[in-house]
C-alpha cells in the first residue's frame, strides 16, 4: 500500500529525546476537533467513492467477496457521506468554517487492495475518535463524537470480519494523537484547497514496516521497520526504542539499527491492527518524544 525508498533514521536527529520531558500540547478547541475529524470523514468518504465508482459487483465477486459484503461496502460509504454532512453542518451551526476535501491518492489496484485499505482507515479513525474525545469540552459534541466512534468501530469489524481477520482482536482499542493520525492520513493526502483553515498538526517522519507478503506478524516476532527518505548517523551510543501503542500505556522495545531502518520483537499483548513509533526515550510517548510513526502492523 505505502511506497517507500530503502534507507534509514538520522539517528543523530533522536538525540535529546529520551531526556525530554512531555511538553504541554497546544490548545485546541472544539471546532479544530471538528474540523480534523471532518478532514478524516473527507478522506474515508472519497476512498469509498473512488473505489466503488472503479470496481463493480462482478469484480467483488471475482475477488471472493459476495453481493450482500458489497451492498454493505456501499452502506459503509453512505454512512462516510453522511458523516461528512453531519460535521460540516455542525461547524457551520457554530460560527466556524469547514474544511473542504483534498486532492487522494490511495494506491488501490483492485478489490482486495481496496478492501486491506478500508480495514486500516476504518481503524484509523477508531482511533483518532478515541483520542481526540479527551480534548472535546462540549458535551453535545463529544456524544455526536461518541456516535459516529461507535458506527466507526462496526465498519472495521465487519470488513476485518470480511478479510478472514480477528472482528475484534483486542478488549480495548488504541487512541493515537492528533499528529500521529495526521502522519498516517497524510500519506494518501496530494493537496488540499488554500482555503481550508490550517490545522495544529504535523507529520512526523514516516515509518513502514516492511512488507512479508501480506502476512500478519506474531507476539515474540521480529519485523523490520522502515525510515524512508533518511540515512543512518552516528547513534552516539544512545538506545533507540520502539514504542507499541494501547490505551493502558506503551511498551517499549529496543530497536535494532539495520540496513533500511530498525528491527524490533513484536512484545506480547497485542493483536490486531496495532500502532508503533520511534523514539529516544522508553517513559513516555508524546508528540515532542516521537521521532518517526506510526507505523501498522496486523498482528494475528
Amino acid at each position: 500500500m505505502f511506497r517507500y525508498t530503502t534507507a534509514a533514521l538520522a539517528i543523530s536527529g533522536l538525540t535529546g529525546l529520551a531526556s525530554a520531558a512531555p511538553a504541554k500540547r497546544q490548545s485546541i478547541d472544539d471546532a479544530v476537533i471538528l474540523n480534523y475529524a471532518l478532514t478524516l470523514e473527507h478522506l474515508e468518504d472519497a476512498f469509498y467513492q473512488q473505489g466503488l465508482s472503479k470496481f463493480t459487483e462482478q469484480d467483488f465477486a471475482d475477488s471472493g467477496f459476495d453481493l450482500v459484503f458489497y451492498n454493505n461496502i456501499k452502506t459503509v460509504s453512505s454512512d462516510e457521506t453522511q458523516h461528512v454532512k453531519f460535521l460540516t453542518s455542525a461547524l457551520k451551526a457554530a460560527g466556524a468554517n469547514p474544511v473542504a476535501a483534498c486532492e487522494y491518492n490511495f494506491g488501490v489496484t483492485d478489490v482486495k487492495s481496496f478492501i486491506a485499505t478500508a480495514s486500516i482507515l476504518e481503524g484509523v479513525g477508531v482511533s483518532a475518535y478515541l483520542g481526540a474525545a479527551a480534548d472535546i469540552m462540549s458535551k453535545t459534541y463529544l456524544t455526536a463524537a461518541g456516535s459516529i466512534l461507535t458506527v466507526e468501530s462496526r465498519h472495521s469489524a465487519y470488513i476485518r470480519a470480511g478479510l478472514d481477520e480477528a472482528p475484534f482482536a483486542q478488549p480495548f482499542d488504541a487512541p493515537l494523537s492528533y499528529n500521529e493520525v495526521y502522519s498516517l492520513a497524510s500519506q494518501f493526502i496530494t493537496s488540499c484547497p488554500e482555503s481550508n483553515v490550517p490545522l495544529p498538526v504535523k507529520a512526523f517522519p514516516a515509518l513502514q514496516l516492511h512488507s512479508d507478503g501480506g502476512k500478519p506478524a506474531t507476539s515474540g516476532a521480529t519485523v523490520t521497520l522502515l525510515t524512508p527518505d533518511y540515512q543512518l548517523a552516528g547513534a552516539q551510543g544512545q538506545k533507540i526504542y520502539a514504542a507499541f501503542i494501547a490505551v493502558t500505556g506503551p511498551t517499549f522495545v529496543e530497536a535494532k539499527a539495520v540496513d533500511g531502518g530498525f528491527e524490533v520483537k513484536i512484545p506480547e499483548g497485542f493483536a490486531g491492527q496495532t500502532y508503533v513509533v520511534l523514539t529516544g526515550c522508553n517513559k513516555f510517548v508524546t508528540d515532542d518524544t516521537v521521532a518517526a510513526g506510526p507505523a501498522i502492523i496486523e498482528i494475528s
